[in-house]
């Protein structure tokens, strides 16, 4: 059944990786390295079961391919999740046994920081492989990576304004944003600094206050932010909250927000298209993230960030000229953006030869 799966959904490579005195269960999955090696994040998280584990990296992996390829990165799509809660499964053995499978791997795959992972837990992988990226400034990485995804949102947004209202100045536009999180807080203070009005909401409501009161947004229930009357639906946590309940009360006229898997289905993307809402592709648009740790690699360089990060603008761009131009969705228009790009590269390279791992110029853990 697996590999009828992998067969389905296109995956190279799946590590099941096990070490019962450090309590590790983890899966690592490599979907495509055309490009280059895998980069995607290790997830941890209390799955209810090994086959929701196993559906949850195989549609992460594949989701950072067309990530890692629309963004331009000369970089292939993997993912990892640890079974396990990070609350008070996390130890440092766990840790340093996986970034003993990263590294018997020999670079086709390179981690980072995701969901339940922070750039301490990346520090004792690094203690094993020099495969991983997220790490402490002191080891030449980044520190965190959400300002960062924050300003890319911010490009995305842009061209997504210039091509429904042909006026990319983000002051003169209101904004629903759903999530203030590390990175949704970021972008809220990003959008306030140009003057814009913003109504935001939050699970938590502290998060809300700050919001208010160091920021000037106006705070909205959890459930009124999609009947807000603004210019730009920001989902900025959850994923899904594009679905059949909350589309018929968006008001909005643009959709562009850092949230992954922004839509519930394809359905639902073609809906919005219908309305004339302008989406902006969620991979697209959250990737100023990954485009900063990928400059890891080579050795990272701020200026050199944020010049990428501007890149963003350009390919959102892009994804609604393809869109306009095949008459399709956006969403749509973003998987073949990705998909081109693979398929040039792939008739570039003979089938079958491994790309060479990327040298780390020495950043090996001790």
């Amino acid at each position: 059944m697996l590999f009828e799966t992998l067969a389905t959904t296109g995956h190279e490579e799946v590590v099941f990786c096990h070490n019962k005195e450090a309590g590790l269960k983890a899966i690592i999955a490599i979907h495509n390295s055309v490009l280059g090696p895998a980069l995607g994040g290790l997830r941890m998280w209390p799955y209810r079961s090994e086959q929701e584990a196993v559906a949850d990296v195989l549609r992460l992996s594949r989701g950072m391919t067309y990530k890692n390829a629309v963004a331009g990165l000369n970089l292939g799509g993997g993912k990892a999740v640890i079974i396990g809660d990070p609350a008070k499964d996390k130890s440092e053995a766990l840790f340093r046994a996986f970034g003993r499978f990263v590294e018997s791997l020999n670079g086709r795959y390179i981690t980072a920081e995701d969901v339940g992972i922070d750039v301490n837990d990346m520090e004792w992988v690094f203690r094993e492989t020099s495969f991983v990226t997220g790490v402490h400034q002191v080891h030449g990485g980044s520190g965190d990576p959400s300002p960062f995804t924050a300003y890319g949102t911010l490009q995305g947004l842009m061209a997504a304004l210039n091509a429904r209202f042909g006026d990319e100045e983000v002051g003169r536009f209101s904004y629903a944003v759903q999530g203030a999180g590390h990175v949704g807080m970021e972008f809220i203070k990003l959008l306030r600094e140009q003057g814009a009005k913003v109504y935001v909401t939050d699970i938590n409501k502290d998060l809300v206050d700050r919001a208010v009161d160091e920021h000037g947004c106006i705070a909205v229930g959890l459930d009124e932010i999609y009947d807000v009357d603004a210019d730009v639906y920001s989902p900025c946590a959850l994923g899904g909250t594009v679905n059949e309940q909350t589309l018929p009360r968006l008001k909005c006229k643009v959709i562009c927000g850092a949230a992954n898997n922004q839509l519930a289905d394809d359905a639902i993307g073609d809906e919005v298209t219908r309305r004339g809402i302008y989406y902006a592709p969620d991979y697209a648009v959250n990737a100023g993230g990954v485009m900063n740790i990928s400059l890891e690699i080579d050795g990272y360089n701020r200026e050199r960030a944020m010049r990428m990060m501007r890149t963003i603008y350009h390919n959102v761009s892009r994804i609604f000229e393809i869109a306009r131009r095949d008459n399709i969705p956006t969403y749509k228009a973003a998987d073949r953006m990705a998909e081109e790009r693979i398929a040039a590269i792939g008739r570039l390279r003979l089938p079958h030869l491994g790309v060479p791992a990327p040298s780390f110029h020495g950043r090996r853990g001790s």
